[in-house]
């Protein structure tokens, strides 16, 4: 049976500050965006979007309800990475049962950006 769900597409982070939320995303994914608009601006990361979009009322007070956590080989290196480049702390790795670990910081802009090692993730083709 083919499935209708094809799983994780975008993940988009509403930002104050278009410019600088790019300039500090690229800085922290490695990655320049390849869609660059005063709209939007897209980034691939690893074959997933992450997009920006521009707050037209711009709060760092953002109340959670989705996560989403980007896949990384050394979780501690990473979290230390965001932090060293203005994001601020929410949850430090913790493991979560086996070796999964998880992580959240807060953007410049108030968005949780959320980090996991999990050595067993593979994609389903």
């Amino acid at each position: 049976m083919k499935k209708s769900i094809l799983g994780l597409r975008t993940c988009i982070y509403k930002v104050g500050d278009l410019q600088k939320a790019k300039e500090w995303y690229a800085n922290v994914f490695e990655t320049e965006a390849y869609f660059d608009e005063p709209f939007y601006v897209g980034f691939n990361i690893g074959g997933y979007e992450l997009g920006l979009l521009p707050e037209e009322n711009p709060t760092a007070e953002k109340t959670p309800t989705v996560l989403t956590y980007w896949g990384v080989e050394d979780i501690e290196k990473e979290y230390q990475k965001f932090l060293d480049n203005g994001a601020t702390e929410h949850e430090k790795p913790t493991n979560v049962g086996g070796e999964l670990m998880v992580s959240t910081v807060k953007d410049p802009w108030g968005n949780l950006v959320g980090l996991i090692y999990n050595p067993h993730f593979k994609l389903e083709e």
